[in-house]
């Protein structure tokens, strides 16, 4: 028994009216995320960089040359607001990882690069992030792995439909 389950037998005893199964399914997707959470973050915080900001980073990384971005762009694989991104870009700015170029094809807007500073970061920083994500999914074996990416990719789907 796990701590999940002594908290289903609790909710079992008191509330037999209520099937709980779910809160088992669920909180154990929240426990693992606090976990999976404290091991990414701390693996990013050695190369200076917050979750957010890596995920910027990242982003304009993956986008391949010119490592370019427009606001709008980098808004749609975030779940954030349009302040927040702005936030972050001004940041990462500051900080000299990326830089605010004038849109050619929009004079009213930006388009976000990374700077090779930038791109030398989250190169190093993606380095260990892989390995950090292969660790601690290690404990599962290849089936296993399987298995749970599949269920997740279609549990995912219910909420965020493939397009």
């Amino acid at each position: 028994m796990d701590a999940v389950d002594q908290i289903l037998a609790q909710w079992c005893r008191e509330r037999p009216d209520l099937n709980v199964t779910p809160m088992g399914l669920l909180g154990r997707m929240a426990r693992l995320q606090v976990h999976l959470r404290r091991e990414i973050e701390g693996n990013l915080a050695q190369h200076g960089l917050s979750a957010p900001n890596f995920d910027i980073l990242a982003t304009l990384r993956r986008a391949g040359p010119p490592f370019a971005l427009s606001p709008g762009e980098l808004l749609a694989t975030a779940m954030i607001t349009s302040g927040t991104m702005t936030t972050r870009v001004d940041q990462l700015a500051r900080l000299g990882l990326v830089s605010r170029q004038p849109n050619p094809d929009d004079g009213r807007s930006v388009i976000v690069t990374l700077t090779p500073a930038g791109r030398e970061l989250v190169d190093a920083a993606v380095t260990s992030h892989v390995a950090t994500q292969a660790a601690i999914t290690a404990p599962l074996s290849a089936e296993d792995f399987d298995q749970l990416d599949d269920l997740l990719r279609r549990y995912l789907a219910y909420f965020e439909p493939p397009k």
